[in-house]
């Protein structure tokens, strides 16, 4: 049995030098006392794992011959280096370092770096591939304009990289600065996209205000519906907000009761249920909630909990925070145990205190480790929800969350209450314990 642990190698957004430090000392003294994952990842990664006897059976046929070197510290860190996708221990060394004095914005401390080693300028800071992008990129993640500044100084280029990036992260006036030194042209066509994935009404507005289109020459949209309703991010008033500007700026929304939900307009859903007094009854398919003329995809690529196709719009509200709608409809005499459709597989049938349970926003609580509240179901339970009626249920989850989560398989769930939905879902981020214990005190069972 192994008592190494190895974890994915893959530098963290701010990674910690002295926790490098003691992971190649773990990796030395696994190798050393001959642990076979250790010693996998070692000849995985270090360029001549060969001049070293690494186990008993190599050092026993070793010793009537040139005995090979014992392994060093230094060898396991440049095996580590490696493994973290840089060519030595110096280079990440020198990576932390420079992102270390990025986020203290200590100006002299990058400036030293930078001009011993102006290859630096043009190189990943994180050394592997990220949307973080070069040390410029990296600053304006972070607001860092006077190290912005000086970076352009010494002759970095990704100046659009960077106004993306500051766009994406809401540092306005970061994106500002970069603006201008890139001689103020108007935006890339996809300059919403970044504060679209994010939900950043200041990135969206200043992009919007120094010219970025939402539609082409030709009348064909630009601005990245889709990515507004698919992302991860739930900030229901930011996200009203982004598609007020993009109708504002000239971009027609479909005249639909979701993309009403979508908007955060209740005045539009009560236009939508004098025109329709079933409205409250009804189930929308994936397209509805979806808009493909939007640029919407399919269910694994649209980032939700518990599955949204065949749902009312009791449900998307539970998973896209959307309270005050939901208050709404249940005001207006929704049902508050209305289920989803239920497909030719028997999958279906769920109601929407089942979508309070495993839900987007109980990730961001979870991941972010928030206080644990659940509202929602609360709301719910106080309607009448009922907490033992069962459904069944399959999930796979957006490709996003791998490697951390399974995201290769699709999960079953049979006749299964909301309690049990949370307790046996295969990736618990997901769900709200606050939730179940709720459910669990007004006799909720598994």
């Amino acid at each position: 049995m192994s008592f190494y642990s190895r974890q994915d190698r893959h530098l963290p957004v701010r990674p910690n030098l002295d926790q490098l430090k003691h992971q190649a000392k773990d990796l030395l003294r696994a190798v050393r006392r001959g642990d076979k994952e250790a010693i996998e990842e070692f000849r995985r990664y270090h360029p001549e794992p060969s001049r070293f006897a690494l186990n008993a059976d190599e050092m026993s046929a070793h010793l009537t011959q040139d005995a090979c070197a014992p392994i060093k510290l230094a060898d396991a860190q440049l095996a580590l280096a490696r493994s973290y996708q840089a060519p030595s221990w110096p280079r990440l060394v020198q990576a932390c370092n420079l992102i270390d004095a990025i986020w203290r914005d200590d100006v002299d401390t990058v400036r030293r770096i930078v001009t011993e080693n102006p290859k630096l300028l043009h190189e990943n800071a994180l050394v592997r591939n990220s949307n973080w992008g070069p040390p410029l990129s990296y600053a304006a993640n972070l607001g860092r304009d006077e190290i912005i500044k000086l970076l352009y100084k010494f002759g970095a280029m990704d100046l659009e990289h960077a106004m993306g990036r500051a766009l994406l992260q809401s540092k306005v006036e970061t994106a500002a600065i970069l603006h201008e030194l890139l001689g103020s042209p108007l935006p890339p066509a996809g300059s919403l996209g970044g504060p679209a994935y994010t939900l950043s009404t200041q990135g969206t507005a200043f992009a919007l205000r120094v010219g970025a289109p939402v539609r082409d020459e030709d009348g064909q949209r630009l601005a990245p519906v889709d990515v507004v309703l698919e992302t991860d991010s739930r900030n229901p008033k930011a996200k009203h907000e982004i598609l007020e500007m993009y109708v504002a700026h000239g971009l027609e929304l479909p005249d639909t009761p979701t993309m009403a939900l979508h908007r955060g307009r209740i005045d539009l859903l009560e236009k939508h249920l004098r025109r329709d007094p079933r409205l409250l009854e009804r189930t929308f398919t994936h397209e509805e909630i979806y808009p493909p003329e939007m640029g919407c995809h399919d269910e694994l690529q649209a980032t939700q909990g518990t599955p949204l196709k065949g749902t009312t719009l009791l449900h998307l509200c539970a998973d896209y925070d959307e309270i005050e709608i939901a208050r709404w409809l249940l005001e207006k005499g929704m049902d508050v145990n209305a289920r989803a459709v239920i497909d030719a597989g028997g999958f279906g049938g769920h109601t929407a205190l089942f979508a309070t349970v495993v839900s987007q926003p109980n990730f961001w609580m979870n991941y972010q480790n928030r206080p644990q509240r659940a509202p929602f179901t609360q709301l719910l339970l106080d309607h009448g929800a009922d907490p033992n009626l069962r459904a069944s249920l399959r999930k796979q989850l957006h490709p996003g969350y791998g490697p951390k989560y399974d995201v290769t398989k699709t999960y079953e769930y049979r006749d299964v209450t909301a309690l049990s939905w949370g307790q046996q879902f295969h990736a618990q981020v997901f769900v709200s314990e606050s939730a179940m214990k709720l459910i669990e005190e007004r006799g909720g069972r598994e």
